[in-house]
């Protein structure tokens, strides 16, 4: 799937089930929200986690909750970044300028 189908994809989605209507300020909440989430699924597959909500127990069952965690914070920046007019494709290109530009890679 191209980025700007991806794009689409998740604006169709989210706006079908009437989660368009957040503000900025709240998508962003969604966004630490689910951050926060990838950071305990990483912790829990690098060094293990001990606590008695936590069901999965093997590396390939929180790799796939990373794995997810990462698609839920893909989906609230894609989201926030549509709700000023800015692409994915924007933001890649931005990002590998500033980036080439700043370590002269070429």
């Amino acid at each position: 799937m191209e980025i700007t189908d991806v794009q689409k994809w998740i604006e169709d989605f989210y706006q079908k089930r009437g989660w368009l209507e957040y503000s900025p300020f709240i998508r962003l909440g969604f966004l630490m929200e689910e951050v926060g989430e990838v950071a305990r699924a990483v912790r829990a597959y690098e060094i293990g986690r001990d606590h008695p909500n936590d069901e999965l127990q093997n590396k390939e069952e929180w790799r796939q909750e990373l794995i997810e965690e990462l698609g839920d914070v893909i989906g609230n920046l894609t989201l926030l970044a549509s709700l000023y007019g800015i692409t994915l494709e924007d933001i890649v290109e931005s990002h590998k300028k500033k980036l080439t530009d700043r370590f002269a890679v070429k």
